[in-house]
């Protein structure tokens, strides 16, 4: 049975990326300082269709996610970000359902990534998700508000955050504000290396036993 998770790159004082992003921006002031640790990796530059990187215990991680991954949902902020910096073989080869109150026709882009705007409710854009995505999981890969979004909705099964051992200082937020009464989280394994730390966590539910 497929899962729904996120998977984020995290500062030490939890933002997920800086303040003032945008397409001439992408995540914001300094906000790229959190992912320094991925951009290297062969398996993230396998999927920008570049060559060479390295290999090892970080991009086995980054690989085993890229590889479970049948669908993507983005907010409409993400997007932005991401058209105009993406390369024409957008980094994501499989359908991405964009979160928006702005509807246009699909936007197919070499490689497999066809982008869908949709406006409907995040439980039927996670129904669409699933169909497209078969038996293979769903990532919602962001912002931090669209993740917030299905995390208290109870839509989230598990997720897994890289912390990047730098300081922000301001930014984006992962859970600010977020509404926790109806889940908690149960560690599920920490994995560390010389340059980043990764964690694992189940997303338990309210009416799951505690």
């Amino acid at each position: 049975m497929s899962k729904v998770f996120f998977d984020m790159g995290i500062s030490l004082d939890g933002f997920t990326a800086g303040l003032n992003g945008g397409p001439d921006n992408p995540l914001g002031d300094n906000g790229t300082k959190i992912h320094q640790w991925v951009y290297m990796l062969k398996s993230f530059r396998e999927h920008l269709s570049l060559e060479g990187g390295d290999t090892g215990k970080d991009n086995d991680i980054v690989n085993e996610t890229f590889e479970r991954i049948g669908a993507n949902i983005m907010g409409k902020k993400m997007f932005i970000e991401g058209e105009a910096n993406w390369p024409e073989k957008a980094p994501f080869h499989c359908p991405v359902f964009v979160l928006t109150h702005q509807k246009r026709e699909p936007w197919k882009r070499k490689g497999g990534t066809t982008f869908y705007f949709t406006n409907e409710s995040i439980e039927a854009v996670l129904k669409r998700a699933k169909e497209a995505a078969g038996k293979k999981d769903i990532r919602i890969s962001g912002g931090a508000n669209v993740i917030r979004q299905y995390l208290e909705a109870g839509l989230v099964d598990e997720f897994n955050l890289h912390l990047a051992p730098i300081i922000l200082g301001s930014g984006v937020p992962l859970f600010e504000k977020i509404k926790s009464d109806n889940f908690w989280f149960e560690i599920v394994d920490v994995i560390h290396s010389p340059v980043v730390t990764h964690l694992y966590y189940k997303v338990n539910k309210k009416n799951q036993e505690k």
